[in-house]
């Protein structure tokens, strides 16, 4: 529902500061609850907003506007035209997500400015309060002279009243967002990527990002002076950051304000500033757990080329494939089935990769006729190297051979730092590369799983057959390299998984890797690589390790029984890079599943268990880190137990050091 403001209404809240087609002006939005408030500000012609939360300060007065291509500039020099504020409400319901319904709830002011030179020219700019943040974008319609405009600076700034502990990676670095998080004052950054959290001094938990990214380059933000951020657009080649047509909209700029951190976590507002579902038919996208001949590539047991250890065989698919009936588990992806593959594949070079042609030993064909015979889909695979010319010379033919296979799902890697070795992955030319590739499945019904992207803006409300990415360090780091600390994966709800789902690939039960590269370890219990499960949501979810740690391991029926698709969740509790307890609701059943998982300290964790059905028994299944297991002790040993519970119960949860606890609860 949409309900405008009566005009008396207006009137009062212009003529307290300012009146229409006036240099100054000041108009104030509220939050639904009244607690986020923006104020919007025209002084001497020039605009500026700023944000509180209650009585607290979130945002000081910062400065809006843009400059062009040869000097030109449009942030100051204006006039109010008018003002329009509305109230929206609206639930609607995700085609599959961590939440089925959402409440979508904001008071909306549009501003329209115009210059008082000689063009005229008018800038909109429209704000949304909503209970759990602020968002605004701008909306130019142009000159009316038909050329072409290049945006060379958004000079939005982001004023942070208090300093704070930020969350970060940097950017413009080679490997997109392949980093651990850096925790550090506000007051100390450079440039990084978003999203951005803080916990902030004044108490506040706040995420800075964007959304509805179409068309534009990607927000990172710049410390220019103290706790002042400033947006900078990532540029193309040429130094140019954004090529319109001589009109645009920028994607809402986004800021999460929270009283606790797990209220980051179930904020919705990225996906509500997004478009709705525009795919009239669904009925093939279908969330789904899968295995994959991966592991082994990256532990060294298996080549992603043609050579005495190929992965991709016909003989191992077949395997794996058996595997996936004897498991239960509907899906497989298979990576190097094609031909191109070399070991310097993920070099940075113009790499040329076939996306129609079978590698040696491998018949796809074979493949996928077996897999149905048994019940199982095959996930496509399409490598480009960030070679996009010839990608896209051949993604009809790629994405074809899959839709005549009967094929739904595609993972898509763009290892490279840069695309084309020249372009940046997240600016305007990644950001609109990236939208093809999603349309361009969409025409062969096609989910996609996007390996090294573009990050995510909520587009996946708009397009649900954008099902996950990677974009941050995931489990493989684990394989090969010195590994990703268990403060990692109590980093990555509060960041990344803000933008969006993501496939980290979790479920490695051998977390001492036995037949993989010496030295190497996964850096969890087992027990928490179960809880990952719940805590880090995705709706594909890897079960990444070698089928045979699996087969016969009593721990492997809780990845067995764990959906992919809620109908709620919660944070019980969380406390940035140190603990989080999320509880998840199945949509297609009563029951419920809890993640909790820990940094390098040991603790034990309270549980409520008041989210469960009142007066109803339940039945816990739990999997938890045996005694004295740890993260560097005994880690691959998983307690399972059950007891009886009800709603007004506790639980009393041990977490060894980088481990967790993984529990069902079933209706009796």
């Amino acid at each position: 529902m949409i309900r405008k403001l009566t005009s008396a209404v207006l009137i009062v809240l212009l003529c307290s500061c300012g009146t229409p087609e006036n240099k100054d002006a000041k108009v104030i939005v509220h939050s639904p609850n009244g607690k986020n408030v923006i104020t919007f500000e025209l002084k001497e012609g020039k605009p500026s907003y700023s944000v509180k939360h209650g009585e607290t300060g979130v945002i000081n007065a910062s400065e809006m506007g843009f400059v062009f291509k040869e000097g030109d500039s449009l942030y100051n020099n204006f006039k109010v035209l008018s003002t329009d504020i509305s109230d929206y409400d609206e639930t609607w319901e995700q085609v599959w997500g961590e939440k089925q319904f959402i409440q979508d709830h904001y008071q909306q002011l549009e501003v329209v400015l115009q210059e008082e030179s000689e063009q005229k020219r008018q800038l909109k700019i429209q704000f949304r309060a909503f209970d759990d943040g602020i968002a605004f974008r701008y909306r130019y319609p142009g000159n009316n002279t038909g050329d072409s405009l290049v945006i060379m600076d958004e000079l939005t700034r982001f004023n942070l009243s208090s300093d704070g502990d930020a969350w970060w990676i940097p950017t413009y670095q080679a490997d997109r967002y392949e980093y651990l998080f850096t925790k550090s004052p506000v007051s100390t950054l450079d440039t990084v990527h978003t999203p951005l959290t803080i916990k902030s001094n004044n108490g506040l938990f706040l995420s800075f990002h964007e959304a509805k990214l179409i068309d534009y380059a990607s927000m990172t933000l710049a410390r220019k002076n103290k706790t002042d951020l400033k947006c900078d657009l990532v540029p193309w080649a040429d130094g140019d950051r954004v090529k319109t047509n001589g009109s645009f909209t920028t994607p809402w700029r986004t800021l999460q304000i929270a009283e606790t951190p797990g209220d980051l976590i179930t904020s919705y507002m990225i996906l509500n500033l997004n478009d709705p579902n525009k795919l009239e038919d669904t009925s093939w996208i279908e969330p789904h757990k899968y295995l994959g001949i991966w592991w082994g590539m990256h532990i060294g047991k298996y080549s992603f080329w043609e050579s005495p250890i190929q992965g991709a065989t016909t003989e191992n698919a077949r395997m794996y494939v058996d595997y996936c009936e004897k498991f239960g588990i509907d899906h497989l992806l298979i990576e190097g089935w094609n031909k191109g593959w070399t070991p310097q594949w993920y070099e940075n070079a113009m790499h040329m990769f076939s996306f129609t042609e079978n590698a040696d030993r491998f018949n796809l064909k074979e493949v996928t006729d077996y897999a149905r015979s048994k019940g199982v889909q095959i996930i496509g695979y399409h490598e480009t190297g960030s070679n996009i010319i010839n990608y896209l010379k051949q993604i009809d033919a790629g994405m074809g051979l899959y839709q005549k296979y009967g094929m739904h799902d595609i993972k898509i890697g763009q290892v490279g730092s840069k695309l084309n070795m020249k372009e940046w992955h997240h600016g305007q030319f990644g950001v609109n590369y990236y939208r093809f590739v999603l349309d361009k499945a969409v025409e062969y019904q096609l989910a996609v799983n996007f390996h090294e992207p573009i990050k995510d803006t909520g587009e996946r409300r708009t397009y649900p057959n954008m099902m996950a990415r990677e974009g941050a360090r995931g489990q493989e780091y684990n394989a090969w390299s010195e590994g990703n600390p268990p403060s990692h994966e109590v980093i990555l709800p509060f960041t990344r998984m803000l933008a969006g789902p993501m496939d980290f690939t979790p479920g490695i039960l051998d977390v001492e890797i036995k037949q993989g590269h010496p030295g190497r370890d996964v850096h969890t219990t087992a027990a928490k690589q179960l809880a990952l499960y719940v805590v880090l949501y995705s709706p594909v979810q890897m079960l990444a390790d070698l089928p045979e740690n699996y087969d016969g391991n009593p721990a492997f029926q809780f990845l067995k029984d764990v959906p992919v698709d809620w109908f709620d969740t919660k944070v019980l509790n969380a406390e940035i890079g140190e603990y989080i307890t999320t509880v998840r609701k199945d949509r297609n059943s009563d029951d419920w599943y809890l993640g909790s998982i820990t940094n390098e300290e040991a603790r034990d964790l309270d549980i409520a268990l008041d989210f469960l059905d009142d007066g109803i028994d339940y039945e816990a299944q739990i999997y938890t880190d045996a005694e004295r297991t740890g993260y560097e002790t005994h880690p691959s040993r998983v307690e399972i137990s059950t007891r009886e519970v009800t709603s007004n119960d506790h639980l009393e949860l041990h977490l060894g050091k980088g481990g967790g606890t993984a529990i069902r609860f079933v209706k009796k």
